[in-house]
């Protein structure tokens, strides 16, 4: 072993005088270790909230849609949904109808006077919405409705409470055609008789409930029925576009476009990033502080390394003069605080690690912490144990606790054998 380690060592964990050096130092090995900690857990929930919602909002939605650029209606065929299969990237495709509607409930002694709200029915293929179920705990098939005049409908957990409604109840469902609707043109009667003509009136029966933890514009909005049962009522052989997934996210654009381009005028692709851009462009913005985080919590770690090793100096002025006299020169006198900075540092970011680890697998496990899911799109705190963080943060408290070492190591090499040893 060099001598510098050797002396670095007993400097740093040995008590050798009254003023307990050793209790200074293990001070600053909680202080990093608390900073180390708290860093990685803070970047453990900024990026699992981040994946978390990601992944809610992916899992939601198809990867990618492809419409008419007008958004008109139009005949589904064949070949267009082979031509989406073709692509290599493509694992699976299916049509969709959708359909903007006014939901009403009817009221009642349980559910209290009559509401409405405006959602969006979606009519989608019955493996396509058994998928979508099955994936939000539910297990009963996509189907027709209760009664053979109604329409089976699956709505969010957010709407049903908004509104009301559980599995069984009877609803309305009144659309208003686009063309007619509007028009403005004509006055008087006319006009209002114009206007009812359009509307589509349909009765629904609530099959199921999903909940996907999303709130505004999700569970509160959209409606799944069966694509046929819809395609009868409002539009006989007609869909709006065809969702499809790929298995390569990273190149979810060029694919959308690739596809698009194959199916020809008038289609065009867009990807759930572009249909959810705001939100994605958010929590893109809550990693980007994690650069931030990372320089305020080593700084504070580094200035702790400062004060302790300069409070060492000054402890140990009298066995720096005596080095000197022996012959040690200044740069390896140097050279011990260094290692003391990082025997103290390395203490810390281990027991950082490991408390960080800790309390990870705990909350994980146990979920100790609860959030409102209306407000955060999620019911606990997610934390990602990810071990690129971990390697993150202890190399960046590390670093800079290694630079910011130098000054009280040069304030030891400079002290004078005389002036040292006379202290």
């Amino acid at each position: 072993m060099k001598p510098e380690f050797f002396i670095a060592g007993r400097f740093a964990f040995m008590q050798r005088s009254l003023s307990r050096p050793t209790f200074i130092v293990m001070i600053a090995v909680a202080g990093i270790a608390l900073g180390t900690a708290a860093l990685i857990l803070t970047l453990s929930v900024v990026n699992g909230f981040a994946g978390s919602i990601e992944q809610k909002l992916i899992s939601f939605n198809s990867h990618m849609q492809f419409r008419y650029s007008d958004e008109r209606l139009f005949m589904e065929r064949r070949s267009q949904i082979a031509g989406i299969l073709s692509h290599p990237d493509i694992t699976d495709a299916s049509p969709f109808l959708e359909k903007g509607c006014i939901l009403m409930s009817s009221g009642g002694e349980k559910s209290g006077p009559a509401k409405s709200q405006p959602v969006m029915v979606k009519g989608v293929t019955p493996e396509a919405g058994k998928v979508f179920l099955d994936r939000y705990h539910h297990t009963e098939p996509l189907r027709g409705g209760g009664a053979a005049d109604h329409l089976g409908l699956y709505l969010g957990r957010t709407l049903a409470e908004n509104l009301g409604l559980e599995t069984g109840d009877t609803v309305m469902l009144v659309g208003i055609d686009k063309e007619s609707s509007g028009g403005g043109g004509q006055e008087g009667g006319g006009s209002v008789v114009s206007m009812l003509s359009s509307l589509d009136i349909e009765l629904g029966t609530i099959k199921g409930v999903y909940d996907t933890g999303l709130q505004e514009g999700f569970d509160d909005f959209l409606i799944l029925t069966d694509l046929a049962a819809l395609q009868a009522r409002y539009a006989p052989g007609m869909i709006t576009g065809f969702d499809a997934n790929t298995r390569n996210l990273q190149t979810v654009s060029t694919t959308a476009q690739q596809v698009a381009a194959g199916l020809g005028y008038p289609f065009y692709g867009y990807t759930v990033f572009e249909r959810y851009q705001n939100m994605f462009e958010w929590l893109k913005l809550q990693k980007n502080i994690t650069p931030l985080l990372i320089l305020t919590i080593t700084i504070v770690a580094v200035f702790n390394i400062i004060a302790t090793l300069l409070v060492l100096v000054i402890e140990k002025t009298r066995e720096i003069g005596l080095l000197s006299a022996v012959g040690m020169v200044p740069g390896r006198i140097s050279n011990i605080f260094m290692v003391q900075a990082f025997l103290i540092a390395s203490a810390g970011i281990t027991a950082g690690n490991l408390l960080a680890a800790i309390l990870t697998v705990l909350e994980l496990h146990f979920q100790f912490i609860t959030l409102p899911e209306k407000s955060y799109f999620i019911t606990h705190v997610p934390l990602s144990l990810n071990p690129a963080d971990y390697a993150i943060v202890s190399v960046s408290v590390m670093f800079l606790t290694l630079i910011f070492a130098f000054i009280p190591a040069r304030v030891a090499a400079a002290l004078k054998p005389g002036t040292a040893l006379s202290a």
